[in-house]
């Protein structure tokens, strides 16, 4: 497949070799990349030594990154009296109950967040086909499933994010923008790789964290070192 001119610009930009640089040395690689008429997310990619088959092995969270990421998320709560209040006040795009899950169950998804109440699990629960797939059900491991709703639609509105390993193994997310100041968007990843890291599963054995790498919608990935 012919690599495009503005690809072999950015591979010229790269080094040579593809060891692993410190987080403001692969941060300065990525800014140094042509820009693009839109400004690009940078994702992370973590590569675990984990069997992700292992139920005790699955590496999932949620974390606020110290600068956001960029951009708001859409956020839809199920939730009931004072705390529905609490949603629309932080922001919440949609809350309800039986007219939101019917609403969901029906097929529509076009939100980046669920939040529940715990005593709304019961209706939530067998929306589990629609929104599981999707990766969008509620859950308390994500922190997803709160009675704090004000304060979770609040960090969600400011670009909390949330993570699940893939089938293979693999951890993936946004850590800002390219327009972000260097030292920002280095602060941002250095939270994620510590939070992973404070992960670990202890079934684990050998080494836990393989690579890592970060890149722009439109770039080559660049190797960090944890």
């Amino acid at each position: 497949m012919p690599v495009s001119k503005r690809m072999r610009a950015m591979l010229a930009k790269k080094p040579e070799s593809e060891a692993a640089l410190p987080i403001a040395e692969a941060v300065g690689v990525l800014k140094s990349f042509p820009p693009s008429k839109f400004d690009q997310t940078v994702e992370i990619h973590v590569r675990l030594g984990i069997d992700p088959k292992q139920a005790d092995q699955i590496v999932r969270g949620s974390l606020s990154l110290p600068h956001g990421i960029g951009k708001s998320k859409r956020v839809v709560v199920f939730a009931k009296g004072n705390l529905a209040d609490d949603a629309r006040a932080a922001g919440a795009e949609e809350v309800g109950a039986d007219d939101l899950a019917k609403k969901i169950k029906e097929g529509w998804t076009d939100f980046d967040v669920c939040i529940a109440a715990p005593d709304m699990m019961g209706l939530v629960g067998p929306l589990g086909k629609v929104l599981g797939p999707r990766g969008l059900m509620p859950s308390p491991r994500a922190g997803t499933v709160t009675a704090d709703i004000k304060k979770t639609v609040s960090e969600y509105k400011a670009g909390k994010v949330e993570f699940r390993n893939d089938p293979t193994g693999i951890v993936h997310a946004v850590v800002g923008k390219v327009s972000f100041d260097a030292a920002k968007l280095a602060d941002n990843i250095r939270a994620f790789i510590d939070h992973i890291l404070s992960l670990q599963p202890n079934s684990v054995r050998g080494q836990y964290v393989k690579s890592i790498s970060i890149s722009g919608t439109m770039t080559p990935g660049v190797m960090v070192a944890a």
